[in-house]
């Protein structure tokens, strides 16, 4: 088979940079699982002893199952998935995580889908399907970041989260997005009080390539001294970063003996295998530059004899990556598409009894509106009919009180008339007395004018009367004329009453052309127009 090209390793010996850095910091961050002794054993013979490690993971496997304890189950397939891919097994950790989310998703246990969906994101990565990648990392984040929001996880676990992305572009030689992944990651340590030299390792990759050589390496520095303390097998991966940093600003001597320090712990150490073929391909493309042909043909052939191991069809392990053997995603595919399918069912099903519910729901609406209309049609003829007979009864209550008004006032007119007549009767009789010489006049006279009454004392009667009748007459009149005196008053009162001039002269004791005077005055203060009838107009008080 064809070597695969040297870009395409460059470019994906980054992505494994992060591919151990994960596992190993990511099963120790993110551990929604109780205490599992198979994988703790596993873990202390991962360095230097693998067979070991292989064989309690798989005793965990095999009493989980017979357990039926699924969470520890899926736990202990990704953690036996993330051995192989550390000996470059990648066809058996692909398969064995897809096991587990096929377990996970019939769990339906959320917690234990961001571990899976790492480690698939770091797998495709590898054989260059970023999309995949991208996909399955975004994913991980997204799923914690809803449990963080349901309070089901600690925010810490999202570290894991950012690490994978920040290696993701930073691998893509995309330092901008890295970086951005980088100050989260920072931010949210700040906000937990906590602090990861796996971070500083990267910060110091960023800041080597971004023109800040020296501050690169000084951070580099920093994240080494803890290694070597911590976690030696780490220092595979920091002298790779170093030998990166060093040959991107053109030191190239200091870039060639981290190289040759990755490939020496690689033989120390069972882990992180595939930094073989980083390092033999990073010291042949130096030794190019330098035209040292003969070393960096011996570096490049190594380089192609891992490569011929790892990804070509030779390959033991990997062979059916290349045929494109997905049988559990494919699995879970068509699960997918069966589980479309029924609610593709459903909903038609949901849309059909929708639309017998949408008749039903119209014809109910139709009797409603049928119903209330014909109900606000009896309540406003029911209202109209109400409001008829009230105006009708106060129509009548006020033509009883206006005939009993007309009654009384023509009761006041007879009255009045009758004080009229009486005068008009003393007066003739003076008169008659007063042409006879044998009759005493003295004493007759003396006697009438104890009859008679005075004009101002017929007036008080008749307007106390008046006004026990017509209660609000004056008060009306005078509200929309303030300017009308007393003897003004007294004419509209006996206009009111229709009393001619004779009578009205008499009841107030004056001439007959002082009444027509005083109407003329009275209609100037009322403002009449010529034409318009006085008696008339007073009645509409």
């Amino acid at each position: 088979m064809k070597v695969i090209s040297h870009n395409f390793f460059t470019v994906n010996s980054l992505c494994c940079i992060f591919f151990a850095v994960f596992f190993s910091s990511y099963t120790k961050a993110q551990k929604p699982f109780s205490i599992n002794k198979y994988v703790d054993k596993a873990r202390l013979f991962s360095a230097e002893k693998s067979e070991d490690a292989f064989f309690h993971l798989n005793e965990g496997i095999t009493y989980y199952s017979a357990e039926k304890d699924t969470v520890n189950l899926v736990y202990t397939i990704c953690e036996l998935s993330y051995y192989y891919g550390h000996n470059l097994d990648y066809g058996n950790a692909y398969e064995g995580y897809w096991k587990a989310l096929i377990l996970a998703d019939k769990s339906n246990n959320e917690k234990l889908k961001p571990k899976i969906y790492q480690g698939l994101g770091w797998l495709y990565l590898f054989f260059r399907r970023d999309e995949e990648a991208l996909k399955y990392f975004e994913l991980a984040l997204s799923l914690n970041k809803q449990l963080l929001k349901e309070k089901k996880i600690h925010e810490s676990l999202l570290l894991s989260e950012y690490f994978a992305l920040i290696n993701y572009y930073r691998t893509r030689n995309d330092l901008k997005k890295a970086s951005e992944y980088l100050d989260r990651a920072k931010a949210l340590q700040n906000r937990l009080g906590t602090g990861s030299f796996y971070l500083v390792s990267e910060l110091g990759y960023v800041k080597g390539f971004s023109g800040e050589y020296e501050k690169g390496i000084a951070l580099l520095d920093e994240a080494s001294d803890y290694f070597k303390e911590n976690n030696p097998s780490y220092m595979i991966i920091i002298n790779y970063l170093y030998g990166q940093v060093h040959e991107k600003n053109g030191n190239l001597d200091k870039s060639i003996e981290a190289y040759k320090n990755t490939l020496a712990l690689t033989n120390d150490y069972k882990r992180h295998s595939n930094y073989i073929l980083k390092g033999n391909e990073s010291l042949a493309n130096i030794y190019s530059k330098q035209q040292e042909y003969e070393k960096a043909y011996y570096h490049r052939n190594i380089a192609a004899k891992v490569n011929e191991k790892i990804f070509g069809r030779t390959s033991e392990h990997n062979n059916h990556l290349f045929e494109i053997n997905d049988k559990y995603r494919l699995q879970k595919e068509n699960e997918k598409a069966l589980q479309k399918e029924r609610q593709i069912e459903k909903l038609e099903d949901e849309k059909r009894i929708g639309f017998l519910q949408n008749i039903l729901m119209g014809v109910v609406v139709l009797f409603i509106l049928l119903y209330s209309i014909l109900f606000f049609r009896n309540l406003r003829r029911k209202h109209k009919l109400e409001k008829e007979t009230l105006l009708e009864k106060r129509r009548l209550e006020k033509q009883k009180t206006k005939e009993v008004m007309e009654l009384k006032n023509r009761e006041l007119t007879a009255s009045a008339l009758q004080l009229i007549e009486k005068e008009e009767f003393i007066i003739k009789l003076k008169q008659s007395i007063s042409k006879s010489d044998t009759i005493d006049v003295r004493t007759i006279n003396r006697m009438l004018k104890g009859i008679q009454s005075s004009p101002g004392s017929n007036w008080k009667e008749f307007e106390a009367r008046f006004t026990s009748i017509n209660q609000s007459f004056y008060k009306k009149i005078r509200d929309k004329f303030p300017d009308l005196g007393q003897t003004d008053l007294k004419l509209c009162a006996l206009v009111k009453l229709d009393f001619s001039s004779k009578e009205m002269s008499s009841l107030l004791g004056i001439t007959i052309e002082s009444v027509h005077t005083s109407r003329h005055r009275l209609r100037k203060k009322l403002q009449l127009k010529r034409g318009e009838n006085l008696v008339d107009f007073i009645a509409t008080f």
